[in-house]
């Protein structure tokens, strides 16, 4: 029978921490029932929709946060090892430079004490004050590189912390079973992407943003094998449909769909150059180069990305290490090939100054609780529209195929979806994934829009390499099944279980 405690009599102090803890728990759900009933009825024909489809996200989540993913530790092991080294020569290096450059003594480049004083006592570099003190941060780093005489030293530095990051992720905790799990936070972010974090049981992290290398940690179970579906050009094609549904321009949305959008804007910006009409030939032409070694494809693709969202040529130029000169170079030939960029630009301004709100295409509602006009909030509206339209494309299709069980859902990086199944039923399953990660949206005169996924499948989560990675991700082809799995020592041999 269930115990009753009037709280209104009884002493906390007397109470056990059993009962404190129940007491906790019921007013947790209690509030919660009553904020609940306030804020149900005042959600309208947006809103309401958004709750529903964030409420029905809960059980692929929690299926992708209770299985979590196995992890080769024997590959683990071999890349810390292989960044150790890389620390050891790049220590090596460092303080020679420093030692027999400079005269100094001694020198440990994670002091912060030592750092600045090679690059304001040594090199004579005005310091750069952060709180009003002289700063080593990132930031700080990066405006250093600047000059000439400190550049060596920077980017000795900042590879050596790169790497010391990199040996963070992949010391992060593991559960007994050799699986690494994430808790995914369906309600995390304004957008309706996806975060993640630490998982329930306090091992795991962040999975949604472990960088190429470290990767190849992450194996499919004994028998199975991944598919990873990555979106194509995925928010540059929600800019496009975004433009043609407010103004009716195709161009963007045109260049999207061309096959190789790159090249087509790098057709349109510089239309002076010798282009022929047949893609393959044109996109040589495009890879010929602009700046240095960089291409014209390459600069439609670096810059035009953040140009999209508004970005400034000094914001870019710090994102992309190119110089200002050149952004300021690009943009005009950009936006007057794409002149609805700043239409959207004038309209998001509009949108937030008389409603205080923005809709993206596929109804999600967000309000803006900054300053009206303001530039950055602006920008943030801007990305905003682009992502959330991306995780509703990407999570209704995430959705289908978990209902349809077609494949195991394993992982969700944002624009990507990560799913294992049978190796022997790849050709039967891969087609079937790839129609359910079609998501249809209809446009203003009827026009259908959807965004294609490229399909990779692999027994890890790594790039193949033939050499280095020859279980890593490679292009899916039809009835190419010469691949075998190498052998490791460290897969465990037990069956997945599917949770129903």
């Amino acid at each position: 029978m269930a115990k009753i405690i009037d709280t209104s009599t009884t002493d906390p102090n007397s109470l056990s921490e059993w009962d404190r803890q129940q007491i906790y728990n019921g007013l947790d759900c209690c509030l919660t029932h009553e904020i609940f009933q306030i804020i149900h009825p005042q959600l309208d024909a947006n809103t309401g929709p958004t709750y529903e489809f964030s409420k029905s996200l809960q059980g692929p989540a929690l299926e992708m946060r209770l299985r979590g993913v196995l992890v080769d530790q024997r590959r683990k092991a071999e890349v810390i090892d292989e960044y150790h080294d890389q620390i050891e020569r790049l220590e090596t290096n460092l303080e020679r430079i420093i030692l027999e450059g400079l005269g100094r003594g001694s020198f440990n480049w994670r002091s912060n004490a030592d750092l600045q004083d090679v690059f304001y006592n040594r090199l004579g570099i005005r310091p750069i004050i952060r709180q009003g003190r002289p700063t080593v941060n990132r930031d700080a780093l990066e405006r250093l590189e600047s000059y000439q005489i400190a550049r060596p030293i920077v980017r000795h530095i900042q590879a050596l912390r790169e790497l010391g990051k990199k040996i963070g992720v992949l010391k992060t905790e593991i559960d007994p079973d050799g699986r690494i799990r994430t808790s995914y936070n369906i309600a995390g972010t304004n957008s309706g992407r996806f975060s993640s974090s630490f998982s329930e049981f306090g091992s795991g992290g962040n999975l949604q943003n472990i960088e190429e290398s470290l990767r190849s940690i992450f194996v499919a179970d004994a028998g199975y094998k991944f598919a990873k579906c990555d979106g194509a050009q995925i928010q540059s094609r929600i800019v496009g449909a975004i433009e043609w549904n407010l103004f009716s321009d195709a161009r963007y949305l045109d260049a999207c769909e061309s096959g190789d959008l790159h090249t087509m804007v790098a057709k349109m910006c510089w239309p002076n150059l010798p282009w022929t009409g047949d893609l393959k030939h044109d996109k040589d032409i495009a890879e010929t180069p602009f700046y240095r070694h960089y291409t014209h494809r390459f600069m439609c693709k670096k810059i035009g990305h953040g140009s999209n969202f508004k970005g400034q040529p000094p914001t870019i130029s710090q994102q992309t290490k190119l110089p200002q000169s050149v952004i300021e170079q690009f943009q005009p030939k950009y936006f007057k090939a794409f002149p609805a960029h700043y239409r959207w630009f004038e309209w998001t301004d509009s949108q937030i100054r008389k409603h205080g709100y923005v809709v993206s295409l596929d109804g999600r509602k967000r309000w803006h609780f900054g300053r009206r006009g303001d530039d950055a909030g602006i920008r943030d509206m801007l990305a905003y529209q682009a992502q959330a339209t991306e995780a509703f494309i990407v999570n209704t299709a995430m959705l289908d195929i978990w209902h349809s069980r077609t494949a195991i859902i394993m992982m969700h990086d944002h624009d990507a979806l990560t799913f294992m199944y049978p190796e022997a039923q790849e050709d039967e399953i891969i087609p079937r994934l790839m129609a359910q990660l079609r998501v249809p949206i209809t446009l203003n005169s009827g026009r259908e829009f959807i965004v294609p996924f490229d399909c990779k499948v692999g027994w890890n989560k790594g790039e193949y390499n033939e050499k280095t990675n020859p279980d890593g991700l490679r292009d899916y082809k039809a009835g190419d099944n010469q691949r075998r799995r190498a052998p490791k020592v460290s897969i465990l041999d037990r069956p997945v279980r599917r949770v129903s």
